[in-house]
This record gives C-alpha cells, structure tokens and sequence, in this order.
C-alpha cells in the first residue's frame, strides 16, 4: 500500500493528514499543542483514536511510545550509531521492526527479520514536510505509519 503523510503546516501542534495512493484522506495525526513532551492522537476519518503516540521523556536515547486500544503497543528508539541513523521499533515478542537509511535525506526503510518491509521517501519542493510511504502487504501500516510520524518529530527536534 502506498500512502502521503504531510504536515499541516499551519497547525497548533504536529498535525499530519495520511493519504491514500488515490489522495483520499484516510488518517489524522493530532498533535496536542500544549502538552509537557510531544502527545498526538493516530485518527481514522471518523474520529476513531487508532493509536496515541507520546514522548518518554526520562530517557537516554530519544524515544516514543505507541498505545494501541489504551496499552502499550510499542516503543520507537533512536539507536546508538556513529554513521547511520537507527531506530528500533520494539514490540512484544519476536515483531520488532528494525529502521534504517538517511535521515538527513529523509530515505529510510523498515526490515522485519531481515526482509525490507516499508520504504520512506521525502519529497521536496513542497511548503510543509510530506513523505511518501510504501508498505508491503501484510504489514501492520498503522505502526509503520505511527512510527514514521515519531522519527519525523525526532529529526525535526534535531534540526531546531
């Protein structure tokens, strides 16, 4: 499946829309604007809180927290790394999706066990930040999109 994620660009706090490949709306991201840490709530269309999405701020390493049906569903975590830019999407047992590529250039990629499961891509020469994003079949697209949205507030918090 493919999807647009933007940021709105005039908006309180981290708000983004996520399209379809047709360009229909299909998710909300919701970003509380006066929140201690970064909170944002993951919307369907009508409304319905898909997953919430807050920033742990008592951490050594940059990281987020993904709840899904009010528990927590996964921790995102900027990795150690001299070269690259990593993260890990740490979720119970043996689903962890590993994430890597140029966060400078905004091109990275999702792996599960190996295999390359999601690709993001920048696209540039727009006024607010848009990403394309592709996901193979079978995958859990709101986690990967979830998490897209938290690196996105990482790397931007590294730009400031």
């Amino acid at each position: 499946m493919r999807y647009r994620m933007t940021q709105k660009l005039f908006a309180m706090g981290d708000d983004f829309t996520i399209a379809d490949s047709l360009g229909n709306d299909v998710y909300l991201v919701d970003g509380k604007a006066f929140s201690f840490g970064k909170k944002l709530s993951f919307l369907d269309m009508d409304g319905k809180e898909l997953a919430f999405i807050s920033q742990r701020l008592l951490s050594m390493r940059k990281t987020y927290e993904i709840h899904r049906a009010g528990q927590l569903f996964a921790e995102v975590r900027k990795e150690f790394s001299f070269f690259k830019d990593k993260y890990t999407v740490d979720i119970p047992g043996p689903n962890d999706y590993e994430v890597s590529g140029s966060f400078f250039d905004h091109e990275y990629s999702f792996s599960r066990c190996g295999r390359d499961v999601a690709l993001v891509s920048k696209t540039y020469f727009t006024w607010a930040d848009s990403y394309g994003i592709d996901i193979v079949d079978g995958q859990d697209d709101i986690t990967i999109l979830a998490t897209a949205v938290c690196i996105d507030l990482v790397n931007q918090a590294s730009r400031h």
